[in-house]
């Protein structure tokens, strides 16, 4: 019987992180946690109680209002994957607009809310089995997860991505603002002093500019069963 590994998939906004992890996850039939639409929960509610905007962050209203935050996963069927709860509401699509991207790097640099999530992320993958995609994984939520993953990719590569994927969905943006959002999201989360975004010593990089989505998953499952054998 193959024995069941924590898989920590972390890398750069727009990089498919998500999309791999499902696929890996449907495979081995390993649950999946997408921890950046925690972090984007968080951010909704901070926005909906007007604790965070494009030009502010009340931080300690935030912090003293953690424990009014509940998070939860609930799978769909006909999705094939779990979508995101808040206080028991589905978010799933509001989470994902642009006006929550451009707020959620500032949310998850505040140290309370990173405690709170990352105590969450482990409980849940405690046992194993699991495959969790962000920005910490590896270093702070699982440094010792047996297999890691730091996902790459150019900027304008994963802009152009991300502004197709928001097109798809009938939201009016344009590239220049998605590109920049890509580029600030990079600086924030690379240069933030709690748990910056920083590879692993062990993890092993995926450059995926123009890598497509089939070769990156026989990539990976290849160093997954020789982990699992």
């Amino acid at each position: 019987m193959n024995k069941k590994i924590t898989i920590a998939i972390d890398g750069f906004s727009s990089t498919g992180k998500s999309t791999i992890a499902k696929l890996i996850a449907k495979k081995y039939n390993y649950i999946y946690v997408d921890t950046g639409a925690m972090y984007r929960a968080v951010s909704l509610f901070a926005k909906q109680h007007n604790f965070v905007g494009n030009d502010f962050l009340d931080k300690e209203k935030l912090i003293s209002n953690l424990n009014d935050i509940s998070l939860s996963f609930k799978f769909n069927e006909d999705l094939g994957f779990a979508e995101m709860f808040l206080n028991d509401k589905n978010v799933e699509q509001e989470i994902r607009t642009l006006e929550v991207s451009q707020l959620v790097s500032k949310v998850a640099t505040i140290s309370e809310v990173r405690r709170k999530l990352v105590a969450e992320q482990q409980q849940m993958g405690a046992k194993g089995g699991i495959v969790m995609d962000g920005r910490d994984i590896g270093t702070v939520v699982f440094p010792n997860a047996e297999l890691k993953l730091f996902m790459t990719a150019s900027a304008d590569k994963r802009a152009t991505r991300r502004y197709k994927e928001l097109l798809d969905k009938g939201d009016k943006v344009t590239f220049e603002e998605i590109l920049f959002n890509v580029e600030e999201r990079d600086r924030i989360d690379s240069t933030r002093e709690d748990s910056p975004l920083i590879k692993a010593d062990d993890a092993i990089e995926f450059n995926n500019s123009d890598m497509g989505i089939d070769e990156q998953f026989e990539r990976i499952c290849t160093l997954v069963d020789r982990k699992i054998s």
